[in-house]
């Protein structure tokens, strides 16, 4: 009876998933100088491979280059026609084949030892030609592929590039590569943006709908609606006391316009620090299914920060 595609799925995954529970059980003895390595590296990391590990040699490439470290792809073949150039002595240089036999890296392999360039096999086959040129071996487990005839790069493929993450995140942490070095690397799309400090997209001074705790009812309903956040900020000296929302005023209809801010508001809001990023505003904003935040800095009213604000940033 044949497998059904889920079954086949299933067969795959479950795999792959072994052979990197082996290779995490069995890390390469090289990894930690690689790391060393690298992280006194001059130049640039070049990485190359041949067909599928060329598509993982850029993956590798762009995750090392977006997480500090510098690194550039570099096709085996275009390498042999003028682009062993990009290369200098001050780079390293990692090899992708499973086998270690790949014709194609044989010019890269004979620049780096004319040259010598520090290089890094990662591959399969610690008796190959690569393995043995190569001044640091991170060797995959000899895992089976996951296909049915065992022979297109399923297993390998995947090691190859959760062994690039390792690298990566190793060298990430060790040169203290923290979130602000992130941001500069990532100013697009939704990750630029939930890297983004609610000071960059706060309302601050005069659009800020604040009043004093004595402030009538009537007059604060004013400011809200001139406003149009939905809340009102009771300040005293600068100091944030309380906030009043829609649920403030649904909950003292009775006699509302008779009170003041103070006896309305709920006091000691919650708040966020205007060096925050815009992911935690918006977590803060969910865990507590509220749609403002007003931004204080030890005590002090600075801003306020809106739903709509965080929708516009591309972060909700």
């Amino acid at each position: 009876m044949t497998d059904t595609p889920s079954d086949i799925a299933r067969t795959v995954l479950t795999t792959e998933a072994t052979a990197l529970a082996q290779l995490a059980q069995t890390l390469p003895a090289d990894f930690d100088a690689v790391v060393t390595r690298l992280l006194t590296l001059p130049g640039r990391v070049i990485v190359s491979g041949m067909g599928k590990s060329g598509h993982v040699a850029n993956k590798i490439a762009a995750t090392l280059a977006s997480t500090g470290t510098p690194a550039q792809a570099v096709h085996p073949g275009e390498a042999s026609h003028g682009d062993l150039g990009m290369i200098t002595r001050n780079d390293a240089v990692i090899l992708i084949s499973n086998s270690g036999e790949t014709r194609e890296l044989a010019d890269m392999i004979a620049y780096c030892t004319r040259f010598d360039i520090p290089l890094i096999a990662i591959t399969k086959k610690p008796h190959s030609t690569l393995a043995r040129a190569a001044d640091h071996l991170l060797q995959l487990p000899d895992a089976p592929e996951a296909c049915a005839l065992r022979l297109a790069p399923t297993t390998s493929t995947t090691l190859t590039m959760a062994l690039g993450d390792a690298l990566a995140v190793a060298l990430m942490q060790h040169r203290g590569f923290d979130r602000d070095s992130f941001n500069a690397f990532h100013p697009g799309g939704t990750l630029g943006a939930q890297l983004l400090r609610v000071s960059a997209v706060m309302h601050r001074d005069d659009a800020l709908p604040i009043v004093a705790p004595d402030t009538p009812m009537g007059e604060t309903l004013v400011v809200m609606s001139q406003k149009g956040f939905g809340v009102a900020a009771v300040v005293s000296e600068g100091t944030l006391t309380g906030v009043i929302t829609d649920g403030d005023l649904r909950r003292n209809l009775d006699g509302l316009t008779g009170r003041t801010a103070a006896e309305v508001a709920t006091a000691n809001p919650r708040s966020i620090a205007p060096d925050a990023l815009l992911s935690e505003a918006l977590a803060e904003m969910n865990a507590h299914k509220i749609g403002a935040l007003m931004v204080t800095d030890q005590g002090q009213l600075v801003g306020l920060i809106h739903i709509h604000d965080l929708l516009r940033a591309g972060v909700a």
